[in-house]
């Protein structure tokens, strides 16, 4: 190495020592900074249950099918254009909520026209409940009165000539004119009296009911063009995923075509055909284990729903449907319809079986593990508890336990929290539930 274009032997030398003494230094730094080989992990904290013995029903492993708990085939309800769709395959859809809208101008303008002519109904209804205003009111009294004063000339006119037709200073003409004025203004003064008492016992009762039909007749149009337009936005009934799609916007739907397929998934239902050997041991409502194939790394438990009681003919295998809660993650269900699967059903008699909680089982590897702990001395002569795996074979289960198979005792204490991280011989505390 040289310094600065240098070539003297001794800063050669300098300079490789002291390269050297740099090298070593950072060398026995990350000597230092390294954990010492054998050093243990702390102790982890555990929650711990026994294995118990308790009798069961012997159980065997049935294919299934993994089904939607529900499916249904969304149609139009009316003859349109769809304008807009608001959904693709693959999209979680929430009850209620619009797949796709159907063309509506025309039905819109029916609707306005209906909607008019019902205000024009209500306010007609209104003015016939609220009856004759004051000022009305006032109005034909003064036109009664006026005919009252026309009548009352009238009548002393007519006397009046009729004592001048006595006495020959007035003639029969202008007798006969006085009576039919007099007469007239009798039924003048009579059908303005009438005006008045009916303003002022305002409009009859068989009007008001005739005009609230008629209110009631157009309210009911309005409401069924309001459900007809309804009609023209597409919905599901209940909360699901799209898995197929059966038009585009713009296109053309006649009613009862198909628009979208919908199916449920945050519960699906598991189908199982059992021989009729085994069948009577299946009762609805008890408890049983389901594998995922394709999601070796997951338990699951349903519950029988149904036993159907009519075999196929040709395999003599009854359909038994089991209800199983799904996990919905950020990419929707985690089991999806149509997955392969496998269910443990009981297949004989009661037999006594070692049980564990299922939060005991560690899954994920070649088979599932159970930890116990167990009590040792080290070396320095002090009592250590620490944590084993045993691989077991899983059988049937219940609501809580499940039944393992493997060298296991009654009375053993299994890890029940805190077993997802632990490793053979690792040192455990075990703490309260």
């Amino acid at each position: 190495m040289t310094l600065y274009g240098c070539s003297s032997p001794e800063i050669k030398i300098y300079t490789k020592t002291s390269f050297c003494f740099v090298v070593i230094a950072c060398l026995l730094g990350l000597a230092d900074s390294r954990p010492t080989f054998g050093q243990q992990p702390p102790p982890a904290q555990v929650v711990v249950e026994p294995v118990i013995e308790q009798e069961i029903a012997a159980g065997n492993m049935f294919v299934a099918t993994v089904l939607p708990l529900k499916r249904a085939v969304i149609g139009s309800a009316i003859d349109g254009r769809v304008t807009e769709l608001f959904a693709k395959e693959g999209d979680r859809v929430e009850a209620m909520l619009p797949l796709a809208q159907v063309l509506t101008s025309t039905i819109d303008l029916e609707l306005d026209a209906a909607a008019a002519e019902l205000d024009f109904r209500k306010e007609e209804l209104a003015e016939l409940e609220n009856g004759s205003r004051p000022e009305e009111i006032v109005q034909a009294n003064a036109k009664m009165l006026g005919a009252q004063s026309t009548l009352e000339y009238a009548k002393i006119r007519f006397k009046r000539l009729q004592a001048l037709r006595r006495s020959n200073a007035a003639s029969d003409e202008d007798l006969d004119q006085a009576a039919a004025a007099a007469d007239l203004a009798v039924q003048h003064y009579a059908d303005l009296k009438a005006a008045h008492d009916l303003m002022i016992a305002g409009p009859r009762a068989e009007k008001i009911a005739q005009a609230k039909a008629q209110v009631a007749m157009q309210q009911a149009l309005v409401d069924h063009i309001k459900n007809r337009i309804q009609k023209y936005t597409i919905r599901t009934r209940f909360s699901g995923y799209v898995v197929a799609k059966h038009t585009e916007e713009g296109a053309w739907v006649k009613t009862g075509d198909p628009v979208m397929e919908v199916v449920a998934l945050d519960e699906v239902e598991i189908e199982a055909f059992v021989t009729e050997q085994n069948v009577p041991y299946v009762k609805q409502g008890m408890s049983v284990r389901v594998e995922i194939p394709a999601l070796p790394t997951r338990s699951f438990t349903g519950t029988v729903t149904a036993v159907i009681p009519q075999a196929d003919t040709r395999s003599r295998t009854f359909p038994i449907k089991i209800l199983m809660k799904n996990e919905i993650g950020d990419d929707g269900p985690v089991v999806k319809a149509g997955m392969f699967a496998r269910v443990e059903l009981p297949t004989g008699s009661m037999q006594t079986a070692m049980m564990v909680p299922k939060d005991a089982l560690v899954l994920g590897g070649p088979k599932p593990v159970v930890f116990i702990v167990s009590e040792s001395t080290n070396d320095a002569g002090q009592a250590v508890t620490t944590a084993t795996p045993i691989p077991v074979d899983l059988g049937v289960a219940t609501t809580n336990l499940i039944q393992v198979s493997g060298d296991l005792q009654p009375g053993a204490q299994v890890v029940v929290e805190g077993n997802e991280r632990l490793r053979s011989g690792q040192p455990v505390t075990i703490i309260s539930q």
